[in-house]
């Protein structure tokens, strides 16, 4: 083949199991197979460039990895084995599918079971091991700190700060002057609270209450002025792109910005002065009494505010419950328009999904000693309803300024659920009884929230909902906005969270830009986009990290329970066995197929089921099962189950 007929496309390389690469390229569904011995030393997330092979008739197009253009990771975490006289590095991280050789003056100095986190320094030979140097040694694999901080390692982030981002967060002058008040809507004096988790310690947002003498109600959503104090250049800014959000592990925050900032000056904490970035809406009295939302009047701009109150979640919820206690009179009528605000965001066809999430009671040596799964209240749902319309309002402002002029914004967008995999879902909904609608252009979110209501206590609801939740696309950051499917919002942003989100304060600095008349250049654009993507990886990444160190906890919870039996539900199903969800704990683990061996179980995809051959027994997602724990591993964050019959 000569050069001319070779084609190339560019993508980002996903390892899977046993060492297969898988390219995401526009035009290639299915993605592009890399066999592992085409991957050409590239890694899980590197973008690279790659060669089409010629395409088999009924099977996935191949391709060889030409040239990697960019390496996302050079950093692993792991253990030293010793073997044939040569130390290398043996990465907890599994897309990781060569060991590193360390140098043995390095390796020597490291204690037995000790990790280490190691920088690859050259890899240009496939066939050879890449070489790496020691950058840290963590300490004694199995301690909580260790452990913790391996996680956040291993994924490419950080905990520390650099020394010059600390010591010019320090130097931030924390008081609030005059002159400042001075160009900015004072908001001191009207009656303002915050709403947050009971152990949370930086506070991004509050609300404020008062009614007109109309009989109209402002409420006013007022978001820590976090771009401020962080301004573009410095170096708090570098770092806080860089790490593009907070990371909230099971036994610690890893914050965005350095605590000075996110815990105390950004902070809208009680009974103080806070500069903050507002939207104020007036809701119509009228609107109301007939159980609408009207919003007569809203405005956008830097405030001024004094919180009078710090609530957590439990104790505004008390207040509501009990109808009695501070703010009981605001916290009431707030609730009302929250939940309009939220009747409003159904009918209009918002989908329904509610995961639950767990929450780990730690002993003195933050070892679990129960877990719990989080409750969601009215008060959780009144802050998320109210943070949603500022987030679709200022969303929507940006996009009527300069109709005629595409404006350069960040948008948090969410795709249509992908064509082929809804099919799929459709044809496996009407093999047991269900219908999901698909309209010559596609499903519609209020298509799949009347399939969710149809459910509703249903046996097969777990399953259904888990197989619904697969066809959706990711959120994502981005300066083209497309709407957000799961929300239908047709305009949306992230507006409510800049002390832990990244996009939030540029999304801060566009809004005012425009809201001073002022143009951001058009070359700007690219520099957007490319952050936006950057968050977007980011986001995930950190999500990543929380997941390893819930399921890091979870293990290290069931690892005393070896031998005992619990209920669990069938989260998973693929040809090597069943993946169940126990139930209180939520701690996913797998029955292996090799432990079923009642029978010989092959796998439906059609119905996302395992059936026995001989007996003809089927296990199906969302299946309610009894399962015993017989083995937790620690060191892989795997636990093993087996079912009992």
């Amino acid at each position: 083949m000569t050069e001319e007929n070779m084609h190339y496309i560019e993508g980002t390389i996903r390892i899977g199991g046993k060492g297969i690469g898988y390219v995401e390229a526009e035009g290639f569904a299915d993605g592009i197979e890399i066999s592992p011995g085409d991957l050409n030393t590239a890694l899980h997330r590197d973008r690279v460039r790659v060669l089409l092979l010629p395409k088999v008739e009924g099977k996935r197009q191949s391709g060889e990895v030409a040239q990697i253009l960019f390496r996302y990771k050079f950093k692993f975490v792991g253990t030293i084995k010793k073997e044939d006289g040569t130390y290398f590095l043996v990465p907890d991280d599994p897309k990781m599918y060569a060991d590193i050789i360390i140098p043995s003056n390095e390796a020597e100095r490291v204690g037995p079971n000790e990790k280490v986190y190691v920088n690859i320094t050259k890899w240009s030979d496939p066939k050879m091991n890449p070489l790496g140097t020691i950058l840290t040694v963590l300490g004694k694999k199995g301690g909580n700190d260790v452990e913790m901080r391996a996680i956040v390692l291993e994924k490419g982030l950080t905990s520390e700060f650099p020394k010059g981002v600390e010591e010019e967060a320090g130097l931030i002058d924390r008081h609030v002057d005059e002159e400042e008040i001075a160009r900015r809507r004072d908001m001191r004096t009207v009656t303002t609270f915050t709403v947050d988790p009971v152990d949370a310690k930086d506070f991004d947002d509050a609300l404020s209450y008062r009614e007109l003498e109309n009989g109209d109600i402002e409420v006013g959503i007022h978001i820590a002025d976090v771009s401020h104090y962080v301004r573009p250049g410095t170096k708090i800014d570098t770092e806080a792109a860089e790490r593009a959000t907070s990371i909230y592990l099971v036994d610690r925050t890893i914050p965005m910005l350095p605590e000075v900032l996110s815990n105390d000056v950004c902070s809208l904490n009680p009974n103080q002065d806070k500069l903050t970035f507002s939207a104020i809406f007036v809701f119509s009295k009228e609107a109301l009494k007939n159980n609408r939302i009207e919003i007569a009047e809203e405005w956008f701009g830097r405030t001024v505010i004094h919180s009078d109150k710090r609530f957590s979640y439990e104790e505004a919820q008390e207040v509501l419950d009990k109808k009695t206690g501070p703010y009981h009179a605001e916290l009431e009528q707030l609730n009302v328009i929250a939940k309009l605000l939220q009747k409003e965001r159904f009918e209009r066809g918002a989908i329904a999904f509610e995961k639950d999430e767990v929450r780990f009671e730690l002993d003195e040596f933050a070892r679990p000693i129960a877990v719990h799964v989080k409750a969601r209240i009215d008060t959780n749902k009144l802050i998320e309803d109210f943070m949603l319309l500022a987030n679709r309002r200022v969303a929507e402002l940006m996009s009527k300024k300069d109709k005629n002029i595409e404006q350069t914004f960040i948008y948090r967008v969410h795709d249509v659920p992908d064509g082929d995999k809804v099919k799929e879902l459709a044809a496996f909904l009407k093999t047991i009884g269900h219908e999901l609608k698909i309209g010559p252009q596609g499903v519609t979110s209020k298509d799949i929230n009347k399939l969710l209501n149809d459910i509703k206590g249903t046996e097969e609801e777990g399953m259904i909902q888990t197989a619904t939740i697969r066809t959706m696309a990711k959120a994502v950051y981005a300066t083209k906005n497309i709407g957000h499917f799961g929300l239908s919002f047709d305009h949306y942003t992230h507006f409510t969270s800049p002390i832990r989100r990244y996009p939030d304060t540029m999304v801060h600095r566009l809004l005012a830009t425009y809201l001073e008349g002022k143009k951001v250049p058009k070359e700007a654009l690219q520099e957007y986009e490319a952050a936006s993507r950057y968050s977007s990886e980011r986001e995930q990444t950190a999500a990543e990290a929380e997941r390893g160190s819930i399921k890091y906890k979870q293990v290290e919870y069931m690892k005393d329970k070896v031998g005992q039996t619990f209920d669990g539900v069938i989260s998973g199903v693929t040809k090597w066995g069943l993946y169940v969800e126990e139930k209180e704990s939520r701690a996913e683990g797998l029955v292996h197929v090799k432990n079923m061996a009642n029978d010989y179980y092959t796998l439906d995809e059609k119905t996302y089921s395992l059936k026995g051959d001989r007996t003809g027994k089927k296990y199906t997602l969302g299946d309610k099962v009894r399962i015993k724990i017989i083995r937790a591993d620690m060191e892989k964050r795997m636990l093993d189950y087996a079912l009992v019959q």
